[in-house]
């Protein structure tokens, strides 16, 4: 899969809920607080189903109740068209959670 040109990257952002481009690491990402770590967890494991089924996997840091969500693409080096249905997929679980 080939890497996103910066106009890409920027309509995929577009087309997102609240997604940002990390500029240090060339990450789309995402911040994420739920009302308690339970739900936190609970969300995490939702979202690490969808990515084991689709193959591609995000960076999760978990601080209690606050989540971030990071995606790129490691083996080219930036962002492809895997991250933008990983970001989907995310998008739809925080649809489904209580938050």
């Amino acid at each position: 899969m080939s890497k996103l040109s910066e106009t890409e990257v920027a309509e995929m952002l577009a087309a997102l809920t609240d997604w940002e481009l990390d500029p240090e690491s060339g990450a789309i990402v995402r911040h994420l607080e739920f009302p308690t770590f339970i739900d936190a967890i609970q969300f995490v494991n939702r979202v690490a189903q969808d990515a084991d089924d689709h193959d591609h996997h995000p960076d999760i840091d978990i601080r209690y109740r606050r989540l971030k969500v990071a995606l790129i693409s490691h083996d080219v080096g930036g962002l492809t068209k895997r991250d933008s249905r990983m970001a989907r997929l995310v998008d739809e679980q925080v649809k489904r959670a209580s938050m």
